[in-house]
């Protein structure tokens, strides 16, 4: 396979947030193991918060469809996911339901259908999102998503650097491979 080209975003838009920090270590895996990483802030991409009748009287918005056409360019996807309340963000979950609306002609799940996700999370708390990350797995499961063996980050407000660095050297390894089995996973694809 030539070199594979990966979509990355995080489910967060707070400039400080340690899924972005966490994230950045797995594209850091995934260009260290020969992909090319395009990085998508979803704060580029505004949208409304889904609604059927909207959709039907508007359309799928200008801003999803952009990114739609990224994710299909894409070989595969790493995605980083806060956990709110125990589950998806919100931010996360309407993205997803936009991208997953049929453009054109073209079926909702092609932007996902085929594609490798390397996905991670991170958390101040003990369980390092990994209550979340299920649920996002699920949710790109079943748009047809082969989803790799989550990463969890726990008490990520102890592991960063007032930089953004990550300080824990079992924590970087764990992120920088899922970037990198991403990575291979697509080789033995191609």
């Amino acid at each position: 396979m030539p070199q594979p080209t990966l979509l990355a975003f995080a489910g967060s838009t707070r400039q400080a947030s340690f899924n972005r920090l966490a994230l950045e270590v797995v594209i850091a895996g995934a260009r260290d193991a020969g992909a090319t990483v395009e990085v998508a802030d979803l704060a580029d991409y505004p949208m409304p918060i889904y609604q059927a009748d909207e959709h039907a009287a508007q359309g799928v918005p200008a801003t999803m469809r952009a990114l739609r056409a990224r994710l299909i360019a894409a070989d595969g996807l790493l995605i980083a996911s806060p956990e709110y309340n125990g589950s998806i963000t919100p931010l996360l979950k309407n993205t997803i339901d936009w991208l997953s609306q049929s453009v054109d002609g073209e079926s909702g799940t092609k932007p996902f259908s085929g594609k490798i996700v390397g996905l991670c999370g991170a958390s101040p708390g003990a369980f390092g999102a990994v209550r979340a990350l299920p649920h996002v797995a699920y949710v790109l499961s079943n748009l047809g998503a082969i989803v790799l063996p989550i990463v969890g980050v726990p008490q990520a407000g102890t592991l960063f650097d007032a930089q953004g660095r990550l300080t824990d050297d079992a924590v970087r390894g764990r992120l920088a491979e899922l970037g990198a089995r991403a990575v291979r996973t697509l080789g033995r694809r191609g």
